[in-house]
């Protein structure tokens, strides 16, 4: 029986990555992890539980390529990660193309570098992944980082922040924009509950104007877009228009667009030009994109499409991140 989906197009291309670090199977890969007590499983699972078997069993092999690398800090076991889930993606498919296994591996070791402070989930928060991948990275980033990561959630409405943030334990920060002066007001601030999940901010924005104004008052250095509802009227636009005005001062800030591929995405923007169209969604990510990842911030199935694994884009950085501080942990012990 195959040990995960799509098994027979994958295999091919991760058994070299796996000799390369002296491995000669997956089963393999699980023991190097074993052996240090890291439990990659679970760490995944805990992350997005619908995950498929594939995104545990990738994180397994980034996982022991790390461990085999002789990784110490979190942020270079991140980049070992990334060798692991490129070697599962599928060859000629978009995520393959975009190099998205490796495109992750950096992002999450971006996020444990102390030069970024302020990571912004970009999402509509009907993305309940957008909150997976936050309180991943809020409980393992700050693990190994001196000062401790922020991290926010950006998306429009301020209902849907105030319901998400309710949920999770999030900390929700209500905000006024004043369109006059083009002045933005913390009303109220309510923290859900203590720790790393109170940690969270989570705002709701009623336009892009406003939105990009929450980027600027929390000085958001890196951000991924969400790609499911409003990604047109809000995540896309609200990340190119903070990129320019960043770039005009002088600002440094990276921006992935998370979603897009061929017309899979089922927008009705993706389906009218058939299976070649790539659709609004991709084009506006390509517009303000440092990085672009393949498939949903949240559905693992279309992420499985574009042919990286079974999860989605925001709750993988969570995942990408977890991991990694747990390599480093064991190093260190």
């Amino acid at each position: 029986m195959a040990l995960f989906e799509s098994y027979e197009r994958r295999i091919d291309q991760i058994i070299p990555v796996l000799k390369k670090y002296g491995m000669n199977t997956i089963e393999e890969a699980k023991a190097v992890c074993d052996e240090k007590g890291i439990n990659v499983y679970d760490i995944v699972r805990k992350i997005q539980p619908i995950c498929f078997e594939n995104a545990c069993w990738a994180y397994t092999v980034g996982a022991a390529i790390a461990i085999k690398k002789g990784c110490t800090k979190a942020d270079k076991a991140s980049e070992a990660i990334g060798e692991g889930l490129q070697a599962f993606c599928i060859p000629g498919s978009v995520a393959d193309d975009r190099k998205v296994g490796l495109g992750h591996g950096n992002l999450a070791a971006m996020l444990l570098r102390e030069e970024t402070k302020c990571f912004a989930f970009l999402a509509g928060h009907e993305s309940f992944a957008a909150a997976e991948g936050a309180i991943g990275l809020a409980i393992a980033a700050n693990k190994v980082r001196k000062e401790p990561l922020r991290v926010i959630l950006n998306g429009l409405g301020k209902d849907a922040a105030f319901i998400i943030s309710r949920i999770n334990g999030f900390t929700y920060v209500q905000t006024k924009f004043d369109y006059y002066t083009s002045e933005l007001t913390v009303v109220k601030e309510t923290a859900y509950s203590d720790g790393a999940r109170g940690a969270v901010r989570c705002y709701g924005a009623d336009d892009v104007r406003e939105g990009v104004a929450i980027m600027h008052s929390e000085g958001v250095d890196v951000s991924i877009t969400g790609n499911s509802t409003n990604p047109t009227r809000f995540q896309h636009p609200v990340a190119g228009t903070y990129k320019k005005e960043c770039i005009n001062q002088g600002k440094k800030y990276f921006s992935v667009a998370s979603g897009g591929g061929t017309g899979r995405t089922l927008h009705p923007d993706n389906m009218g030009a058939g299976p070649a169209s790539y659709g609004m969604t991709d084009t506006m990510g390509r517009m303000h994109s440092d990085a672009q990842f393949a498939g949903s911030s949240s559905v693992p199935a279309h992420v499985e499409m574009m042919g990286l694994i079974g999860m989605g884009n925001n709750p993988m950085v969570g995942a990408t991140v977890a991991v990694a501080v747990a390599v480093e942990q064991s190093a260190n012990k």
